[in-house]
């Protein structure tokens, strides 16, 4: 399985498969529509 690399703060929850925005290459939660975190940079990965 692979790690998720993104972050939703308003899930409180990894998200293995991001939408990414065709105009703005914005990385944004499928449930919610928040954008998303890097783990990398939250340091819980």
């Amino acid at each position: 399985m692979e790690t998720p690399e993104f972050y939703c703060p308003t899930c409180a929850k990894p998200v293995p498969d991001p939408l990414v925005c065709g105009d703005c290459r914005a990385v944004i939660c499928r449930t919610c529509g928040t954008p998303l975190e890097r783990i990398d940079d939250l340091g819980i990965g």
